[in-house]
């Protein structure tokens, strides 16, 4: 017992409690029909029927191109040839949320948490399986750590404009509790 008191005690003074607690980079999972691999540009080309999963995050394509960077995080380019759109969907279960994307090519920045969505963009964010807020653009772009989302018209968008439908907070709020009820 004062063995493991001493091996605990000498890891807090080494490694600070704030560094013990921070949950690991989640891994990133691709499957693919081919996989070509440059180990010296760094760089993993996925093609066909491609599935990419991080963490929380599921991603469908045709073809994803995989960056790593100098400090270890990844850069993501999936594009569509033969379906009709690339897929996104982001849960985060504390929320009770999901975010769904469609668009022709999406960009993924793993440090950042950043995705784009580029092409006939169409983002969705439901709480508890109701639709909160939809957005159409030709470019959206949605950061996972700030909870932001940025939406701008563009060639081939309806008008050149962004639409976006927002629920008011009363019915987030609603669909929150209804869910925390739901669980209990």
């Amino acid at each position: 017992m004062k063995i493991l008191f001493l091996l605990l005690s000498i890891l807090l003074s080494v490694f600070p409690v704030s560094v013990l607690a921070q949950p690991a980079e989640p891994d990133t999972v691709i499957l693919s029909d081919t996989l070509d691999y440059d180990d010296i540009k760094r760089q993993s080309i996925f093609n066909g029927n491609v599935i990419l999963t991080r963490g929380n995050l599921n991603l469908h394509a045709d073809r994803v191109t995989v960056n790593e960077q100098a400090d270890g995080s990844q850069h993501a380019i999936a594009t569509v040839q033969q379906s009709p759109r690339v897929l996104v969907r982001q849960e985060t279960p504390e929320k009770y949320e999901i975010i769904k994307g469609q668009s022709t090519r999406a960009e993924y920045h793993s440090a950042s948490e950043q995705l784009t969505l580029i092409g006939q963009a169409v983002l969705t964010r439901s709480i508890c399986g109701k639709v909160i807020d939809s957005i159409q653009g030709e470019r959206i772009i949605y950061n996972k750590k700030t909870d932001t989302y940025q939406a701008i018209g563009g060639h081939s968008s309806a008008n050149q404009r962004v639409r976006s439908v927002a629920r008011p907070r009363a019915q987030i709020d609603r669909a929150i509790a209804e869910c925390k009820q739901k669980a209990q």
